[in-house]
């Protein structure tokens, strides 16, 4: 497969993969992580994948995956993963649970899918194209304080009320429909230009996260993955930014070592709830010869946890 997906060697050494384990992929994208976990699998061993997106369901490449009898591809989102599993009978069966976090490749390179500035297209940024609001009807209708609250916090952008106020000023006279409309209108109100980095980067993070729910569905399936997991089964998390990243670390922090519980006093250690996951090792990031290659991976880093 000539598409390697950001850390890819890291991602399949840290999962630890067992000729006969179960593991799953729940950001499918271009399938690169999904084939290399499939490479060292023996006859019994089983990858279910899932992806929100219909484009990765149905292209070619997962097509062809698929005749593969370990394989199966669900078309859900993060916070289905439980259901699912149990409905495979998979609980407390699973080996590994991979996370690539973000918008992906295939979906910043299709203009029709509006995720990108740098791409005139629809101003739509859903990752499942088939249900929910797009960013055009989100931004004709949100309370111009909430969309302060959701640049600042979602895209930490300084310009937030700047650019909110732009954005309803404009679309009182007219509808903001294209990407390139977007960006040139938050390009023109942010003053000053950070080196290497578009003026509507941040605004266009906030806004993506915000109609998918992205922040959510993570601190749904983070729950989710801990309980399904198999003792020494591995939770391997590879985020792009910096509020993914920080939700990930406080949750592994969280579940792993002791939980002191001020509901009984005097405190037995016998009572401490104990976490059920332990840290694995250092956050990683993506070597200088990977970022030489793809600068996307520059941003990268890789948090591991197993199930105690």
């Amino acid at each position: 497969m000539e598409h390697l997906p950001v850390m890819f060697a890291e991602a399949l050494q840290q999962l630890a993969i067992k000729e006969d384990g179960v593991y799953l992929d729940c950001t499918f994208g271009r399938g690169g992580h999904s084939q290399g976990i499939l490479n060292l699998l023996g006859p019994s061993g089983r990858l279910l994948a899932f992806d929100r997106d219909l484009d990765a369901i149905n292209s070619d490449y997962a097509q062809a995956m698929l005749e593969d009898k370990r394989f199966k591809l669900k078309h859900t989102h993060f916070s289905a993963l439980e259901n699912i599993v149990v409905s495979e009978g998979l609980a407390g069966k699973v080996d590994g649970i991979l996370m690539d976090l973000g918008v992906s490749s295939p979906q910043l390179d299709n203009p029709e899918r509006g995720f990108s500035f740098l791409r005139d297209g629809p101003l739509d940024m859903r990752m499942d194209g088939n249900s929910g609001v797009t960013a055009e009807q989100w931004l004709a209708g949100v309370d111009e304080k909430a969309l302060v609250k959701v640049l600042f916090e979602y895209g930490e952008e300084r310009f937030a009320r700047r650019i909110a106020r732009a954005i309803v000023e404009k679309r009182a006279v007219s509808p903001i429909t294209t990407t390139r409309e977007l960006a040139k209108l938050i390009e023109d109100v942010v003053p000053g230009k950070e080196k290497h980095k578009h003026p509507a980067t941040r605004s266009f993070q906030a806004i993506r996260i915000e109609i998918n729910s992205e922040l959510d569905e993570l601190k749904a399936v983070l729950q989710q993955s801990a309980r399904i997991l198999k003792p020494g089964g591995r939770l391997v998390v590879i985020s792009f930014h910096s509020l993914e990243d920080r939700i990930v670390k406080r949750f592994i922090r969280a579940e792993s070592g002791a939980k002191y519980n001020p509901g009984k006093l005097p405190i037995k250690e016998i009572d401490i709830a104990k976490g059920i996951l332990k840290i694995t090792g250092k956050a990683l990031k993506a070597g200088a010869q990977e970022i030489a290659q793809n600068p996307r991976a520059r941003s990268a880093v890789m948090r591991v946890a197993e199930r105690v």
